[in-house]
């Protein structure tokens, strides 16, 4: 059984429109995890190691203000479109459209106020809770309204994650979820004694503002290759890698199977990755710095956490040879991922 509780989390400032933001509780035998109205954010997720104790393995704030200010979308959903466009400008039937740059000569994770930025109408279900909110026409620069449903239910040691949108003009779109993950607990310096795995023959190599060539390289005999666990340290080490920021190319079947896996040998707990997307980013919390202040007054350094980001191939919308990333009016879109909290 899932207990499912809401309570008050904080008040939007006037200035972004005031409003209420509540915090969700999904609780079982095994995972907790917390998620706010603003953004859909999981701000909390508890999971328990191999003694039996449960740490909460995400960054985050303890308290509203540390997500209305600037921060690296923790635990956020992100869209209209997850990942960048190359110089945040596409052109859907004949029209060009121009979105805010927000990442060098980029646009990111939807823009300037994107979805990880807005309140949602939140619906209590009996195993988890539904967001949803209508994206205006023009909002960020992008074409139609947009219906979007985010709805997450907890099974046992199962977080599941659906996305569910729905146009009025022919718009790009894809959703992810940008928690940053710990498996020793958030608060633990780095992540170089876990040991990551990721079910992928390909990746995109990028341009030095990470937007994809355009190529699709094959990873055997690369940094790449993660077919296998790798140690996350010794890995970079090895390949004298800086970290991860790429975007990981799945099998192209819109069925659920199992995409990542990151593990941590000395508390034992692991998390699968399961999703019917094709693609997967990979993020090393490169751009940590030490500068915010998370949960319990902790710091958040270089490579103290990981993102596991399930969603569409970054800049789709101008590489007509990657997964097509268009909605168009009358169809749906519909992603699920599952997250799988385990202690071995």
């Amino acid at each position: 059984m899932t207990e499912v509780k809401r309570e008050v989390f904080g008040h939007m400032p006037t200035e972004e429109g005031g409003g209420v933001v509540e915090k969700f509780v999904l609780k079982s035998d095994s995972v907790k995890v917390e998620i706010l109205s603003l953004g859909c954010i999981i701000a909390a997720l508890e999971t328990k190691g191999r003694d039996g104790k449960f740490s909460d393995v995400v960054l985050g704030f303890d308290t509203l203000e540390g997500y209305t200010r600037k921060h690296p979308f923790f635990g956020a959903v992100v869209g209209r479109v997850a990942n960048r466009i190359a110089k945040g400008r596409f052109t859907v039937n004949g029209k060009e459209y121009q979105l805010f740059l927000n990442n060098g000569p980029n646009s990111l994770h939807g823009g300037a106020r994107g979805f990880d930025k807005v309140l949602w109408s939140p619906q209590v279900l009996p195993n988890g809770i539904c967001f949803f909110r209508l994206s205006p026409d023009g909002e960020e620069g992008y074409p139609g309204d947009l219906k979007v449903w985010v709805t997450y239910t907890l099974s046992g040691r199962e977080l599941a994650i659906n996305y569910r949108a729905q146009t009025s003009k022919t718009t790009p779109i894809s959703l992810t979820n940008h928690a940053y993950f710990n498996l020793a607990g958030q608060g633990s310096q780095d992540i170089y004694d876990h040991e990551i795995s990721v079910e992928a023959d390909s990746y995109l190599p990028v341009d030095d503002t990470k937007i994809p060539t355009g190529e699709v390289v094959g990873v055997q005999g690369t940094s790449f290759d993660l077919r296998q666990p790798v140690e996350l340290g010794k890995h970079l080490q090895k390949f004298h890698l800086d970290g991860f920021d790429h975007n990981f190319c799945l099998q192209q079947v819109q069925a659920r199977r199992l995409v990542a896996r990151a593990c941590h040998p000395p508390t034992g707990r692991a998390m699968e990755v399961h999703t019917t997307q094709p693609g997967i980013q990979f993020y090393t919390g490169n751009n940590l710095d030490g500068s915010l202040k998370g949960k319990g007054g902790v710091t958040y350094p270089k490579h103290s956490a990981f993102c596991l980001e399930t969603q569409n191939w970054p800049d789709a919308v101008n590489k007509p040879h990657f997964p097509n990333v268009l909605l168009q009016p009358g169809e749906e879109y519909n992603h699920t991922t599952w997250l799988v909290f385990n202690a071995a």
